[in-house]
Parts: C-alpha cells; structure tokens; sequence
C-alpha cells in the first residue's frame, strides 16, 4: 500500500509499518545491538550501501526505521532520522552545517540550550551567531552575514508563542544560499509543515506532542531533499547520538493518537485563553488564536490549528508568578510540554533563572512570565484549578 495517498489521520496508523515474519499488527522492539548477515558477501553489500540489510542499531534499525518512515511522511520530507534526544537533533543538525567560520541566525527567544550550546561550546570551534526577533524579517536580513549557513527557525517561539512567517524568512534566506532549520515541536506535522512553506529542515523533540505521553526523551529530524538527508545521516551515525529502538516503539504508539489528542488540547487552550484574556489578576496573554495576538493572521495562515500552547503574564511579576505555581493544583508544575497533562512553569523562577536581566529582557523573558501546556483534562476542571490559584496571588 502506498501510504503517501492517505490522509493524515490514516498516515498516522499506517505510515512507516513494517511486518515480519509473524506479521505483528504493531511494530515490534528490535532490541538488539547487532544485525547478522547471511554470508560474507551480504556483509559486504551492506556496509558497500548496496544491501537494504541491518548493520548494527547506531546505524539502522527497523524498529527507529519504521518510525523514521512514519515522519517523513508526516512532514512530507525525503527523510528522517531519529535521535536519542530534541538536543541530539538540534546538535546533529549543527556539527552537519557549521563549520569553523560559519555563523547562524536565529530567534532571540529560542529553547534554552540550543542557545545555549552554540555560545558555550560551538562558539570555542570559531562558530559565530546572532540572535535577533524572527517574528520580524527585517531584523533576519540585517543579521545576515557573507558567512551566514544556517538560519534556525523556532515558530511558535518558546515561551514567548511568537510566530515567525516561516515562507518569507525562506525565501529570504534561499537568496542567500542559506539553510533553513524549523523546530516544529509545539506544532507537530498536524498543525504546521514548514518543508511545504520552504523550509529545507523540520525537527522535533519527540519528546512532546508526537509522543505525547511524558515517558520517552526524543528527538528527529527531517530533510526535505536527498543530498541533505545523507549529510545530516551520516553526522548522526559519526556522533552516535541514535535513538533506542524501544523509544521508538513508544512514539510509534502514541503519535497514532497525535490529532485526537491535539484537537482536545487546543479546544482546551482556546477557551483558558479566552478565559485568561478577560481575567483581572492577568496582564497579557499570548495565544496565537487569539485576535489579540501580534501575528494572529500570520498564524491563521501557516497553521492548521492554534496549538496548545499559551503564555500569560501574572499582575505582580516575579513574586506573583511563583505564588501562582505554588498553589495550582491539577496543572502539574514541571519543565516538558505536549503531554496529554496539564503543565505550568514560570520560566524567570525555574528555567531562565540563572540568564542575567538584561538577557531575559531581550528575549523577552519578563518577570510576570507563565507558560502553560494545556492538556486533555476536563476543560471546567482546568479552568477551576486556574480561579482557585489566581485567587491567592
């Protein structure tokens, strides 16, 4: 069966399938290390690239093979490759293009540590950066350099919920011989796939909403075109940051639920947004489906959904924001997103709080600051567990 005709629902269950011998109806764990030939001359074909045979799992497994699959289709891309963490991406996709020399652009609100990672270490190799606020083009073009590979997208930004319109930047960057890296995580392929709108790499921590169920760390990514698949391949196998097959086993099961439980969770954050919106104990709100929203026609026009994703700032700043995550009682107070539970974090408190002032401010990291992942619970339940909290800041 051809599974690129289906419909994304259908491409969920069916993308990527792979049947043995015994034709499991699921896609089994290969939980192995080691891959045996048929004889001396198959060994050689499948390390001479001439046999489709399994080698050893850091190269190929058909358990992360089958997930692999399953993605790339998704994103509609030549093809994946699963790491064993979102950082395992992000690295991989850096040692690949960047080399002594090279500088990247990307958004000043981006995950911490793929920030992190090229000002404290790639930055010792002679790589060179710039982050600016990709929501707005002309701040891109101004940081564009002669020296620029890589422009690094992250829409919607965490935890700001920017949106960066991800053709324009594209093309942009295509007229600079630059490459375009999106990190689709709170979007997932359901609501938003940035190859189509020209992005040259999508990327994920499986982690979140693909998975969607708080129990695995992972991370792929997806090429649009072949020679560049190849070249992020080869630079994942060399530094060997692979995905586990039961990891991947995990995703397998719970991305065939992914739009079901999408659809839930951004029904939830439309209406704890709406909520939040007219709450007297909350500054702003940034929801991309609200009206409100700075880039809310951008949104409308690259997304299929809003997501559930929302940040909100508390009246009384830093001190109001930690009160509120001490009193929530069903969000669960943790760092991750996309599961099918509710969680909150106050980022100037928890996961910026060692980034100086000045580097919050520019990131626009402000003290009253909440980001809030909307689950699957019970909308009135969320939204009582909101008042009750609120109340006592």
């Amino acid at each position: 069966m051809d599974t690129k005709k289906l419909g994304f629902n259908s491409k969920l269950i069916h993308a990527g399938a792979y049947h043995d011998e015994f034709m499991s109806v699921t896609v089994p764990i290969y939980q192995t290390s080691t891959f045996s030939f048929n004889n001396a001359q198959h060994g050689a074909d499948c390390f001479a690239g001439e046999s489709d045979g399994y080698i050893y799992t850091r190269i190929g497994n058909p358990t992360i093979n089958a997930l692999e699959k399953n993605i790339a289709e998704l994103e509609n891309g030549f093809g994946a490759i699963g790491t064993a963490s979102g950082m395992g991406a992000v690295t991989t996709i850096y040692m690949a293009l960047l080399e002594q020399g090279a500088h990247i652009v990307s958004g000043d609100a981006v995950y911490g540590p793929a920030r992190g990672v090229i000002e404290s270490h790639f930055s010792r190799f002679g790589v060179e950066y710039s982050y600016v606020n990709t929501s707005n083009i002309e701040e891109i073009e101004k940081a564009i350099r002669p020296n620029t590979k890589l422009l690094y997208i992250e829409t919607p930004a965490n935890p700001t919920i920017g949106i960066t319109d991800i053709k324009a930047a594209c093309e942009l960057a295509h007229k600079n011989n630059i490459i375009v890296a999106v990190d689709n995580t709170f979007c997932s392929p359901y609501l938003q796939k940035p190859l189509d709108l020209g992005a040259d790499i999508v990327f994920h921590s499986l982690t979140k909403f693909l998975n969607g169920h708080a129990d695995i760390v992972g991370g792929v990514i997806v090429a649009k075109e072949e020679q560049l698949y190849k070249k992020l391949r080869t630079m994942m196998v060399n530094m060997g940051p692979n995905m586990d097959p039961h990891q991947a086993f995990l995703v397998l099961r719970g991305i065939k639920t992914l739009s079901v439980r999408i659809d839930r969770q951004q029904e939830n954050a439309m209406e704890l947004a709406r909520y939040l919106e007219n709450h007297p104990k909350v500054e702003w709100i940034k929801y991309p489906g609200l009206e409100s929203h700075p880039q809310h026609e951008l949104a409308k026009t690259q997304m299929k959904g809003f997501g559930a994703m929302l940040s909100f700032g508390v009246k009384g700043g830093y001190e109001a924001g930690r009160k509120l995550m001490d009193n929530v009682k069903l969000a669960t107070l943790a760092v991750s997103l996309g599961g099918v539970e509710t969680l909150i974090q106050h980022p100037a408190s928890m996961t910026h709080a060692k980034i100086s002032a000045e580097g919050k401010i520019k990131a626009g990291i402000t003290d009253d600051l909440v980001r809030y992942s909307v689950g699957i619970e019970d909308l009135e339940d969320l939204r009582n567990d909101l008042e009750q909290a609120l109340a006592k800041v």
